[in-house]
């Protein structure tokens, strides 16, 4: 068995134990080259308008503050204003479509390709590809392979998109691991600096989930094969499930940043859309909305409307894909 060495310190000489972030006696910071470094590093990416690279530098310079130490607020709050940066569409504040257009074709093909890449990324890890694979055995067995395979694809883009969030806003978090029977669960490393963000990456799941759905439905009109009808349909359910306030389910962390009148009207379009659509799980959805807002305390710093926009959207889109006709496996 090999003993951890313990370090001198380079400003009094004095002993610090192996795991200490400062010295016990002046107080000096045991990691003040990597600090310096990993500051300098999110300064340029301001400067550059890079607010996800400059959270991802910020928030590994956390892990070497003690924690009650005025660095390590101070460093805290550059990451809560620079998360609030990211939440709120990056440097210009544009909303999404503006940003779209901004880009031209070209960059949209590269931003779609970009995103290509990023999800096969996923699959790079062994303990991903592992778990899917034995997930795909379970529901191989139970409903073919075809479906099976589409439907856990269907899984693996929406918890990429709870990935792309964390990332998005600096956090380290694994790739996803699949449970059969259960879906799949990606760990993050770091906590979440804001309600605001919290819910972003919530919501980033049904986000991707639904552009998932849609490339299924698209697959469906462009062939007629009611297998993609089946996965489109299959992707909206569950997503719908996963909005849905409770426990761990990305609908308990989309609200956080919402109000207590955000919730009602949640509760309302979901409410509706069952009206319209006479979707069982939508009208679950309305009545834990309803009770989940009837029991809100606390009360979010500043109105988040847009992701009050996103949920609603994501309630209705959802709703109208589980009607897919013809979800034949």
């Amino acid at each position: 068995m090999i003993a951890a060495q313990s370090l001198r310190c380079g400003e009094c000489g004095g002993e610090i134990a192996p795991g200490l972030l400062s010295c016990p006696n002046c107080g000096r910071l045991v990691h003040s080259q990597a600090l310096q470094n990993l500051a300098q590093r999110a300064g340029m990416a301001e400067r550059a308008g890079q607010w996800s690279e400059a959270l991802t530098a910020w928030r590994e310079a956390v892990d070497y503050l003690p924690p009650g130490t005025r660095q390590r607020s101070e460093v805290e709050a550059k990451i809560a204003a620079l998360s609030r940066q990211v939440a709120s569409g990056g440097q210009t504040g544009q909303p999404w479509w503006k940003r779209t257009k901004a880009l031209g074709p070209v960059g949209v093909a590269a931003a779609l390709l970009g995103k290509a890449k990023f999800l096969l990324l996923g699959f790079s890890k062994i303990g991903t590809l592992l778990s899917f694979l034995v997930s795909l055995s379970v529901y191989w067995a139970l409903w073919g392979w075809k479906f099976a395979l589409g439907f856990l694809l269907s899984i693996y883009v929406h918890e990429m998109g709870h990935v792309a969030a964390l990332h998005r806003f600096g956090v380290p978090a694994s790739a996803p691991t699949f449970i059969p029977g259960f879906g799949a669960f990606v760990r993050l490393k770091q906590h979440p600096a804001s309600a605001r963000e919290d819910a972003r990456v919530g919501i980033g799941g049904p986000v991707w989930g639904l552009f998932a759905s849609l490339a299924a439905y698209g697959l469906f009109v462009a062939t007629g094969n009611g297998l993609f009808a089946a996965v489109a349909r299959a992707g909206a359910w569950v997503n719908l499930f996963n909005l849905i306030p409770v426990w761990q389910l990305d609908g308990s962390r989309g609200i956080r940043s919402l109000n207590k009148t955000q919730i009602w009207m949640l509760a309302f379009t979901a409410a509706g859309c069952w009206f319209v659509f006479q979707e069982g799980m939508v009208l679950l959805l309305a009545l834990v909305l309803a009770f989940r807002a009837y029991t809100k305390r606390d009360t979010p710093e500043d109105e988040d409307w847009s992701g009050f926009a996103q949920f609603a959207g994501l309630i209705a889109a959802f709703s109208l894909l589980a009607q897919i006709p013809g979800a034949k496996r």
